[in-house]
This record gives C-alpha cells, sequence and structure tokens, in this order.
C-alpha cells in the first residue's frame, strides 16, 4: 500500500509538515510539526498546529505516530501540543541524547532537565520498521546536519528532514553543534542509492525569488541537479563548499526558542515560581 500524504507549509518559517495515511479512517502519522511562535512578543499559538487537527478529524483518523526529523532549531514543534489533543506516540531518531548533552549544558538547563531522550514516548533506531496502521515505515539514520537526524520511509516516499533541500537550494548546514560536513555527505549519498523515482519530500524549501515553493523531488532529479551534492561533486568538494559557506550563514532566527522546545518534545521549559516559563539566551556562546 502506498501512503496517502497532506502537506502543510508554514509561511512563517517555511517549513512543511506532513500527515500520511493509509485510507480515509484509518492510521497516521504526523511529521515536524511546526508551534507559531512570534519571538517580538514571546507568544505562541496554535493556529498552524490546529490545521492538521482539523484535517485529521476531517479524515476521520487515529493518530498513532508524531515523527520529528531531528531536534530544530529554526521553528518550534507543536508534537506535545497535538499529543494532547490527538493521542500518538512522540519519536526522534535515539541520537537525541546527544544533542540534549550539548544544550543542557550551553543553557545550563539544570537538574530538572536528563538527557536521556525520556522527553520523547520512544527513540528510533537506524533500520527500525515501524507501523502506522495498514503502512509499514522505517527510520533511516541521516546524521551529519545534527547527530540525531532520522529520514523516514513509507514505500516509494522519503521524508528527508533537513539534509536535502531542493535542488535548486541544495543542502542543509553542518555547523550546529554535533554537526559534521563528512558525515552530512554520507548521509545523503545513502538516501541517493535508492531508485530514481523514489519521492523525497523536503522539511523546508528557501526558494529563489524566481519560483514558487516546492518541497517534493525524486532521487535522480538530486542525483543530477542538486547545486552542492550532485553525482559529480565528491566528498571532499562538498565538505569544502559546506564548511565554507556555513561560516557566511546567521543563526535561525528562532534557534534560541526552538531548541529549548524541541529538546523537551515539544515542551516548553518548566514554569518558575511566578507562574510563567522563560526561555534562556546565552550570551558570546553559540
Amino acid at each position: 500500500m502506498k501512503p496517502n500524504i497532506e502537506t502543510f507549509f508554514d509561511t512563517a518559517t517555511w517549513t512543511v509538515s506532513y500527515v500520511i495515511y493509509d485510507e480515509v479512517g484509518g492510521k497516521c502519522a504526523i511529521i515536524d510539526p511546526v508551534l507559531d511562535y512570534d519571538p517580538k512578543s514571546g507568544r505562541t499559538n496554535t493556529q498552524f498546529a490546529d490545521k492538521l487537527i482539523q484535517f485529521i478529524k476531517n479524515q476521520h483518523l487515529t493518530v498513532e505516530w508524531i515523527l520529528e526529523t531531528h531536534a530544530h532549531a529554526d521553528h518550534l514543534s507543536s508534537a506535545h501540543y497535538l499529543k494532547s489533543q490527538l493521542g500518538g506516540k512522540i519519536a526522534i531518531g535515539n541520537g537525541i541524547p546527544a544533542v540534549q548533552k550539548t544544550f543542557k549544558k550551553i543553557f545550563n538547563l539544570g537538574d530538572e532537565f536528563v538527557p536521556n531522550g525520556g522527553h520523547f514516548d520512544h527513540l528510533l533506531t537506524d533500520g527500525e520498521i515501524f507501523q502506522v496502521g495498514k503502512l509499514s515505515a522505517k527510520a533511516i539514520s541521516a546524521s551529519g546536519h545534527t547527530p540525531a537526524d532520522l529520514a523516514y520511509q513509507f514505500v516509494d516516499a522519503i521524508f528527508v528532514g533537513d539534509t536535502l533541500f531542493m535542488p535548486d537550494v541544495g543542502t542543509a548546514r553542518a555547523d550546529f553543534p554535533g554537526g559534521d560536513a563528512r558525515q552530512l555527505f554520507r548521509s545523503i549519498r545513502k538516501l541517493l542509492a535508492f531508485p530514481p523515482k523514489t519521492r523525497l519530500f523536503m522539511c523546508h524549501d528557501y526558494p529563489p525569488t524566481d519560483r514558487a515553493v516546492q518541497w517534493q523531488s525524486t532521487v535522480e532529479e538530486q542525483r543530477a541537479h542538486n547545486i552542492h551534492v550532485r553525482d559529480d561533486i565528491s566528498e571532499d568538494e562538498f565538505v569544502a563548499m559546506r564548511t565554507a559557506r556555513d561560516k557566511t550563514l546567521e543563526a535561525p532566527t528562532l534557534l534560541m526558542p526552538s531548541i529549548q522546545t524541541n529538546v523537551r518534545a515539544g515542551k516548553m521549559p518548566p514554569v518558575e515560581e511566578n507562574g510563567i516559563a522563560y526561555f534562556k539566551i546565552p550570551i558570546n556562546a553559540i
């Protein structure tokens, strides 16, 4: 059975979230859901997540999984909110404790934050098979952007997270703590070893001004045309390009709140004695 795929694009963060389901009235998984956040006011809202909820209810679906491809640095996850509304298990790659340990130190998160992956309901291993109703899915390790990146395969469709972008945009950065450009190249080549017609679904699009937003390509399109990692670009050439390019990139706008939320599986930091939760901003630390 091939998956049914419904796409939701968040214009504020250029993020693509997905609902994958077997059939109307059946089971579904949500991939990389977004929580709206206004950095000027520090306020969150659930307008984008509620669109996913409405679609799921309209199709009479039961949520089995809420899947994160990694701990995102460019948007806050709505996984915790969606679970509270729809149920399901929140899952991420089993490399997440390494990411949590790194950012616990940077943000000085204290004894309440235990970096063992326990904030998530399930930690997926490379090659692990799991079910979404009648659909069989597979977790594929895709580290390099972060140590915990996963891609998710549903038959002929792979959701690649932040490894690849559309061919005219290239690939993810590899300069976050724990990132590795050489490992990113190897993870991408593993994904591009799938059959040519395999569909690849992006987590983001940052389109040139002369085209509309897109989020789907194929293995053969990426191998022929990706500006950073097509077939005629060697590993050493990629590493040199990625390293030089990453030095010119600014930090993502929502880096600070995103990381502190996403390493907690979409939960906010604990409230303090005045009943308010706070994000920390480390000075000269990142």
